[in-house]
């Protein structure tokens, strides 16, 4: 069977009794280190994992699709329908990980309550993690959405801006450099990290477990949904002391284990 994880990364598993290789799974750049300690511990337990790295969020889907590999872990369910219309994909959740929590941050306001009536505030472009980021300002209190748009919210989805924010779309991986030149700005505590612009504890407000729809999943095709191999990893990752210790020490508080929710 093949697996994947994070869209930028993958690996292959195999059941110890069988010749060929069992099990694929990808994820992104940043979970690779997570998923390495679960690999080593289904090992242990008899199922070897690959992982194989992608460069772009596009391919891990492509390969699941193809059969290339078995699974993915590095997307939620916004990102997966819009990658299944677009390509053309049937893939689907079998289990759910965890929350990457996302904030608001700002290099000249210490509160919500500080930012002034026409600051310029800087969101994803793309229409997932723009969403996100219009929701974080709804939950903030700056703005006022059209009820029931959840995850496909867009700017013509606001009802009431009573500051007249300035919301301008850039590049996600522009995001964690835009500080400097907006008032207010969505981050990703991990590319923040990366860019060193800003601690990425100093949010001025976090989404979390409340918006579980953004919880990565593992993706598979329809028929590998069940694979007891797949379910097997999934345990391990979600059970795991040493996983959980991974995740404690590389993503801090900045993820909810959504599975506990």
């Amino acid at each position: 069977m093949r697996t994947r994880s994070e869209g930028d990364s993958g690996k292959r598993c195999h059941d110890e009794t069988r010749p060929e290789p069992q099990c694929w799974r990808g994820t992104a750049g940043f979970c690779i280190t997570l998923l390495e300690v679960a690999v080593q511990e289904a090992a242990a337990q008899g199922v070897k994992v690959e992982l194989v790295e992608f460069t772009d969020w596009n391919t891990p889907n492509l390969t699941v699709a193809k059969g290339d590999i078995d699974a993915n872990y590095f997307q939620h369910i916004p990102f997966l329908e819009n990658a299944n219309k677009a390509g053309g994909f049937n893939l689907v959740p079998a289990a759910i990980g965890i929350i990457n929590n996302v904030g608001l941050y700002s290099k000249k306001h210490n509160a919500l309550a500080d930012i002034p009536v026409g600051a310029k505030v800087a969101i994803a472009g793309d229409a997932v993690n723009g969403a996100r980021g219009l929701q974080l300002l709804e939950k903030a209190g700056l703005i006022r959405l059209k009820p029931g748009t959840g995850y496909k919210t867009t700017q013509a989805d606001i009802v009431d801006n009573p500051k007249k924010l300035r919301i301008i779309e850039l590049e996600a991986v522009q995001l964690a450099r835009a500080l400097d030149d907006f008032d207010l700005a969505q981050g990703m505590p991990h590319y923040l990290k990366l860019a060193g612009t800003i601690d990425p504890a100093k949010a001025l407000i976090f989404d979390g477990q409340d918006q579980k729809v953004y919880a990565l999943q593992f993706v598979t095709r329809p028929e590998g949904k069940d694979d007891p191999r797949l379910q097997k990893f999934v345990r391990i990752y979600q059970t795991s002391p040493a996983v959980r210790a991974a995740l404690d020490k590389h993503s801090g508080k900045f993820y909810t284990a959504a599975w506990e929710h």
